[in-house]
């Protein structure tokens, strides 16, 4: 959690406001590759990208 509490830290003194939705991105799209592994739908979702 240190690693997120440093990147909103720099987010704020740095005024890189931008980074907000390539991050919110990245935590989705790694979010849903975590949640369907397992699942019968992995296929489907590895072809997109």
């Amino acid at each position: 959690m240190s690693i997120l509490a440093e990147l909103v830290e720099f987010i704020r003194a740095r005024k890189k406001y931008w980074l907000i939705p390539i991050l919110i991105l990245s935590l989705l799209l790694g979010g849903l590759l975590i949640v369907t592994k397992g699942s019968v739908v992995a296929p489907f979702i590895y072809t997109l990208f």
